[in-house]
């Protein structure tokens, strides 16, 4: 099993892997289906979703287990399956990997609850952190390297999913969805969360971003907490995993708008705005990781891009993400922390 510490100091930059739930769409998976049940129901096709982007080029694969803790599996009437699923998913991926010739992670991907956390909702962060533990022990014992936290927009959520990884032996990660304008869906700031990360009893081996709106969004999200990281003067990776453009419905399906080019302009941008573990999210392919690899390799680290490199290679940043580039950039200290928003449900990475 390798190491994930081990191998980003050896290699630099790691490259993640893509989308789970547009791929196995493209395999049969119907809308409103578990992806997880596929875990048990056709690990065949997991295995081969694995392998794809392994052959691409990943040096991190995240299983198939976004929804996999016993509240989302609840709405398929699977919430006693918790730790079959998930250890199955897990056990796919670590055979896949041992077959692999180079080193490969496994990540335990760990998506939100689906529920609303205290104090705006019911649930509160010890009973969510029982749930999340509950998954990745499931996921340690399948062969998990790490344990994979994403598409959070909540501190509260965070919080119990830190302490429910924290039950196992393996590190965690952790990556937020910024995407309200340069926040998350519960009004944080990519600085807030560098500062949550900082002070949290179970600080995570690498914090950053995923999903939200599309790349140049993105990138400035990861820009802004590596501005917190200068100012806090810590020693943070930071992770960018960015949607594959923005989705259309095209003929009866969704499709994303981002080609293997943009992708790999994504990644060279994310290289110089000192993300160390680059990857896809929604919507993103073998084939694009696979151009997202060339463009890794192929590429040495520059300055920090401003926002109109951002927007000429990536599309529009918004507003608000905008502005916090901007102050946090040159104005030293400049804090703008609108009032915290209406939380809402986050659906799954796909």
């Amino acid at each position: 099993m390798a190491s994930l510490s081990d191998l980003l100091e050896e290699r630099g930059v790691l490259l993640a892997d893509g989308a789970t739930g547009s791929n196995l769409f493209e395999m049969g998976l119907q809308s409103g289906e578990s992806p997880e049940l596929w875990n048990d129901l056709h690990p065949d096709r997991i295995a081969a979703n694995y392998r794809s982007f392994i052959d691409a080029g990943s040096d991190i694969i995240l299983t198939n287990t976004f929804g996999g803790n016993r509240f989302r599996l609840g709405l398929h009437d699977a919430s006693d399956r918790v730790g079959e699923l998930n250890a199955k998913a897990a056990r796919i991926a670590r055979e896949q990997v041992d077959r692999t010739r180079r080193p490969v992670i496994v990540g335990g991907s760990m998506g939100p609850t689906g529920e609303i956390l205290e104090p705006l909702g019911s649930l509160s962060i010890e009973r969510a952190a029982e749930v999340f533990a509950e998954q990745a022990l499931a996921l340690e014992a399948g062969g998990a390297d790490v344990i994979w936290i994403e598409t959070i927009s909540s501190l509260e959520e965070a919080q119990a999913a830190l302490a429910g990884a924290a039950e196992t032996d393996l590190p965690a990660v952790l990556t937020f969805s910024v995407d309200t304008n340069g926040r998350t869906m519960m009004g944080l700031t990519p600085s807030e969360i560098v500062k949550f990360t900082a002070g949290t009893g179970h600080r995570p081996f690498a914090v950053g971003a995923n999903c939200g709106v599309g790349a140049a969004d993105l990138i400035a999200s990861v820009i802004n907490m590596q501005h917190e990281v200068r100012n806090l003067s810590l020693s943070t990776i930071v992770i960018a995993k960015a949607n594959c453009g923005v989705p259309e419905y095209v003929d009866g399906k969704i499709v994303y708008s981002g080609t293997e080019a943009i992708m790999s302009e994504y990644a060279r941008i994310a290289m110089d705005s000192g993300a160390r573990i680059i990857g896809g999210c929604c919507g993103t392919t073998p084939n694009h990781v696979r151009a997202m690899r060339d463009a890794i390799d192929g590429h040495r680290r520059g300055d920090f891009p401003d926002v109109e490199k951002i927007e000429s290679k990536l599309g529009p940043v918004s507003t608000g993400a905008r502005s916090q580039m901007l102050g946090d950039l040159s104005i030293a200290g400049g804090a703008r922390r609108p009032p915290r928003e209406r939380k809402t449900r986050r659906g799954r990475r796909r």
